[in-house]
């Protein structure tokens, strides 16, 4: 196979590609450099000068590739493949939990209001991807009509660039194009959750959805994830004499092995035994639908905040330490393999502590 550098006027610019050749096939890799046309100043000129130094370096790494039989017309076809395709297909995948599948739908939305027309493998560079990290600080408008929060631009981003490091090791992409481009900071994150009253609230009033409303009070009563509880079965809820209740299972997002407490109430909540191969609670699907039923039960209840069934994880956590579990003891209950991660919940007592010393106000 022979691989020649080349040049192609494109779009006002001039395109560098690679042209390969074998026994009468010919295909092309367009490698997403541009040079200047006309350049008249000396700094265009040196951007080109170090455009075709990359360009040349691109072509001699392929040069051994085809030499070492680790590039071929396989990897060009593969390069010629729809990315907004594979994105697609990716954020499909993730579709296991109410927030991940969220964040990465999010993503993707936003990811199409970039670029509404199809885009390849070969046409991602480095300078794609800082236009589409442009988009989402200056132009993508989120929830309420209002600019993406920074943690919603740290989030999408970061699923952009996780698609990229797994188009990488899907062997489509040599490198990823991203690398060299930082993410941006995480802000400090909003931990929603329900005060013990209002989630008494909620146990009182009806939900359209008994099965979401059940597995909603489970979640608040034990810390359990959705995507946990979910796939519970009955095998996975065990009693012993000297323990009490106690849920033993392999945690869906961090895959570890876990065996948690749970109160008697909790398991009271889920009804009748049933077939240790059975569900626990079937039928649960998260989908929009879901998160609309689940919002419109919070409000007949009286509750005007903007709860996710994730809320109900971060009631579990704030109501152990708002009554006296110390933080120890609650990061082993939610599963944490850090203790800084169950900080964040004692920041918010905190916070509502000081909020509360400032509600009794005297004229002196």
């Amino acid at each position: 196979m022979k691989v020649t550098l080349r040049e192609r006027k494109k779009n006002g610019k001039i395109a560098l590609y690679l042209d390969y050749y074998n026994k009468g096939k010919r295909k092309t890799e367009y490698l997403s450099l541009y040079l200047i046309q006309n350049p008249k100043t000396k700094n265009e000129r040196t951007v080109n000068k170090k455009t075709r130094e990359l360009a040349e370096t691109i072509w001699a790494q392929r040069q051994v590739e085809i030499q070492q039989g680790q590039y071929g017309f396989n990897d060009i076809e593969k390069l010629k493949g729809s990315f907004t395709t594979y994105i697609t297909a990716l954020a499909e995948k993730k579709n296991t939990s109410s927030g991940n599948y969220g964040n990465w739908y999010s993503m993707l939305k936003h990811f199409k209001a970039y670029r509404p027309t199809d885009i390849t493998f070969q046409d991602l560079d480095k300078e794609f991807v800082e236009g589409f990290k442009d988009y989402l600080d200056k132009k993508a408008i989120g929830r309420a009509n209002k600019p993406l929060s920074q943690n919603s631009k740290y989030s999408y981003y970061g699923k952009f660039n996780a698609a990229l490091k797994q188009a990488v090791a899907d062997g489509i992409l040599k490198s990823n194009p991203a690398n060299g481009v930082s993410n941006f900071k995480q802000g400090e994150p909003q931990r929603e959750f329900l005060t013990l009253e209002e989630l008494q609230k909620a146990v009182n009033t009806e939900c359209e959805l008994p099965q979401l409303k059940k597995a909603f009070i489970f979640s608040a009563l034990t810390g359990l994830r959705w995507s946990d509880i979910e796939k519970m079965k009955w095998s996975e809820i065990q009693h012993s004499k000297e323990r009490g209740y106690y849920v033993r299972f392999r945690q869906k997002k961090t895959k570890g092995a876990e065996t948690l407490p749970i109160s008697d109430q909790a398991v009271e909540l889920l009804g009748e035994r049933g077939n240790d191969d059975d569900l626990v609670l079937p039928g649960l699907h998260y989908s929009a639908w879901t998160n609309l039923k689940l919002q419109q039960w919070m409000m007949n209840a009286g509750i005007s905040k903007t709860i996710t069934f994730h809320c109900a994880r971060h009631t579990y956590a704030t109501l152990q330490l708002t009554l006296g579990t110390d933080i120890y003891t609650v990061s082993k209950l939610l599963g944490h393999k850090e203790l800084r991660t169950t900080q964040i919940y004692a920041k918010v007592i905190d916070d509502k502590k000081r909020e509360a010393s400032n509600r009794i106000k005297l004229d002196l």
